[in-house]
């Protein structure tokens, strides 16, 4: 299904992955404690700027700073919007 959003200039929308439910000990972690993730997919980018082309792509698994981008809901699903120097890598 394609998200009918289309970012502009060098913005990127990202599906962030899934906080650990557990640990690597098997202890269950609750809600309140989770740490936001800072891992996730692309979704969709923008066109880029006139003298920078975007480096990312579609399907990209991206790192990104801990309070980077804006949480959007869309179709029941949370994604971030942020600007392409948030992202810190691409795994």
């Amino acid at each position: 299904m394609a998200l009918k959003i289309q970012p502009l200039s060098d913005r990127v929308l990202v599906e962030p992955q899934q906080a650990e439910a557990k640990t690597a000990s098997g202890i269950y972690i609750p809600d309140s404690a989770k740490e936001k993730p800072q891992q996730g997919t692309v979704v969709a980018v923008g066109n880029g700027k006139k003298d920078e082309p975007m480096t990312v792509k579609v399907g990209d698994t991206v790192l990104y700073g801990k309070y980077s981008g804006t949480e959007l809901k869309l179709d029941g699903k949370d994604y971030l919007m942020m600007r392409e120097d948030d992202i810190l890598a691409i795994v």
